[in-house]
């Protein structure tokens, strides 16, 4: 299998929804964003922790395993900070790896560090639709901004 789109997963979406996760997609120590490879085959309705997809992490010089915490992230609703009326947009700073050297990573992974890869809850995964790599260089991922969607977005009108 292969990565073949972007998603939320929904079990993590599901426990912040009726609070049973206690996190805020806003905390800037905690959340992160990791780099994987096209073996993940990533199944929204299922997988809940980073140890579902750690296997399939990328590795490489200047790549720390679990990636990098974003800050700067903002929920956005409605027409604040450049979002779309009626839609809740996340977004944050984009995710960057300095003097990397990186092969065929295929997307971003973010998630709640807990500390433990079998208790930190995946959020989303992003799909970049073709492998990416770097040498020597800056490896970043970089998101939309708030207008065009941000890292992603939630349309909360009918």
């Amino acid at each position: 299998m292969a990565i073949t789109a972007s998603g939320l997963f929904g079990l993590t979406l599901e426990k912040m929804l009726i609070d049973t996760l206690g996190i805020s997609l806003e905390n800037e120590t905690t959340i992160k964003c990791a780099l994987v490879l096209d073996a993940l085959a990533p199944n929204y309705d299922t997988m809940d922790f980073f140890d579902d997809v750690s296997a399939n992490e990328a590795t490489g010089t200047g790549y720390t395993t679990g990636g990098v915490v974003l800050t700067a992230t903002e929920v956005l609703p409605g027409t604040v900070g450049g979002s779309v009326a009626g839609v809740l947009t996340y977004d944050t700073v984009d995710a960057a790896w300095t003097t990397s050297t990186i092969a065929n990573a295929m997307g971003a992974v973010g998630y709640h560090n807990s500390g433990s890869a079998a208790t930190s809850p995946l959020i989303w995964l992003s799909d970049f639709v073709s492998a990416a790599s770097s040498s020597n260089g800056t490896f970043t991922v970089q998101w939309a901004a708030p207008a065009s969607g941000g890292i992603f977005n939630i349309d909360y009108t009918p």
